[in-house]
């Protein structure tokens, strides 16, 4: 299931990063961020000022090959950064974003760093991107982040696409294997609209993430059910399991194992 159209994740795109241009407007640029250890607000939005100019060239320029991520992960520049100009930069590279991928249009083949290789995983993957650091200036600021039903199930769903790639079966030190007999995860967001329910098997060969449309919380060592905004935050490590309105019941170890392995893309 796709939850959002193209247009409107680019639509969102907007509104987002106008909402964390507005989180940072007059606040000290020094604060430290505590989701993102090491950074402060500034470099915080000079990440994702650089990740928007990032996929923005890369989708100009149609390419099929790998793209250097170092605007994105280098954030030194951005240590003593000017407001005004961090500020104009945020909104040249949404805006500059946006106008690239409408231009391209739906399913146009592009580079990607993940699952896809279209212009459709750009527009998602850099909405979300700026929704979870959105969530962290929130946090940084003591402002209250909240987030639309629609956009927090898509996050959703685009969690769980990346939660099924070979690279989360990869060996990792100090974790057993992912796989085994039992294994499943049933996720339930609430919400005023339709619920969001995922269930996550792990008892095969290979990842299995889907949409299920009844209560599956029988077949699951490991129930999770929450607001579908905070559900969204707690696969993207903005939340916790010990978070009010976060309910675990069962094997809250393979929570924990599933979430470290199917997150190994936050930190790359």
């Amino acid at each position: 299931m796709t939850v959002l159209s193209y247009d409107r994740r680019l639509a969102e795109l907007g509104v987002q990063t106008g909402l964390l241009r507005s989180h940072a407007q007059g606040a000290d640029l020094r604060v430290p961020v505590p989701t993102c250890p090491g950074w402060h607000l500034g470099q915080l939005l000079g990440h994702v000022g650089g990740a928007h100019h990032w996929a923005g060239s890369v989708v100009r320029s149609r390419t099929t090959e790998p793209v250097s991520e170092d605007l994105v992960n280098d954030v030194s520049a951005y240590t003593e950064a000017d407001p005004g100009k961090l500020d104009a930069w945020l909104a040249e590279g949404a805006a500059g974003l946006a106008e690239a991928l409408r231009d391209a249009g739906p399913g146009t083949p592009v580079w990607s760093p993940g699952p896809e290789g279209t212009t459709d995983f750009w527009a998602r993957r850099m909405l979300y991107e700026t929704v979870v650091h959105r969530a962290d200036a929130c946090g940084a600021l003591g402002v209250e982040f909240t987030l639309d039903e629609e956009l927090a199930a898509d996050a959703v769903e685009e969690w769980m696409g990346f939660g099924t790639v070979p690279e989360v079966l990869e060996p990792q030190p100090g974790l057993p294997p992912l796989l085994g007999p039992g294994r499943r995860l049933y996720f339930h967001g609430t919400g005023t609209r339709t619920p969001v329910r995922w269930l996550v098997d792990l008892t095969g060969q290979a990842v299995r993430c889907h949409p299920v449309a009844e209560d599956s919380a029988r077949e699951a060592a490991v129930t999770v059910t929450a607001p579908v905004a905070d559900l969204a935050l707690l696969l993207y490590r903005r939340r916790t399991a010990a978070d009010e309105g976060v309910e675990v019941r069962g094997d809250a170890g393979l929570l924990d194992l599933w979430l470290e392995c199917a997150g190994f893309w936050l930190r790359a």
